[in-house]
């Protein structure tokens, strides 16, 4: 059975805190963001490793593998628009068929060391990216196509709450994680 395509509009968790992982991601300072990219990729190594990372739960929910190569494509996706961001002025991104892409690059086929090495290498350089935008970059704006409006502030607040929230989904553990 396929996986109903993801239809809401996330947005809103710039405006409250995700009940279900507990980010507010509206309270996230800019400049931590590079630090917990590279914290939530350092995470999916063991996040995997819990049993067969290729099976699902259920039928309606991808596997942590499928999650995970997501998570590495959203770290891809927005080292892209934070770079037109604060190379053009005002850019629409393009459109991103995130459950398409799922299904086209045969997520849950992938090698899970492979995709893990890219998750890494990815989130080091959205990290390196975010670390390199100036304070007085931050305001500069940028646009999805079905109008909603973002600074390269919120953009990366808005990207957080995606691979914390997809790292709930596959360990069930809450934001901020817990030390050791």
């Amino acid at each position: 059975m396929p996986i109903e395509p993801e239809t809401k509009s996330w947005t809103w968790v710039l405006e409250r805190p995700c009940e279900a992982c507990g980010l507010d991601a509206s309270r996230v300072d800019f400049r931590d963001i590079p630090d917990l990219v590279l914290a939530n990729a350092d995470q999916w190594a063991d996040a995997l490793d819990f049993g067969d990372p290729h099976l699902r739960p259920d039928d309606s929910t991808w596997s942590p593998l499928e999650y995970a190569a997501h998570v590495r494509d959203v770290f891809r996706r927005f080292a892209a628009r934070v770079d037109l961001m604060v190379t053009e002025d005002n850019p629409v991104f393009e459109n991103w068929d995130q459950d398409a892409t799922a299904v086209t690059d045969r997520y849950n086929e992938q090698d899970a060391a492979t995709v893990l090495h890219e998750m890494h290498s990815d989130a080091t350089v959205l990290a390196e990216l975010f670390r390199s935008v100036p304070d007085d970059a931050l305001g500069r704006s940028g646009r999805r196509g079905d109008g909603s409006v973002f600074t390269i502030e919120t953009l990366g607040q808005y990207f957080i709450h995606d691979p914390v929230h997809h790292l709930f989904d596959v360990t069930g553990q809450r934001f901020p994680p817990s030390g050791p």
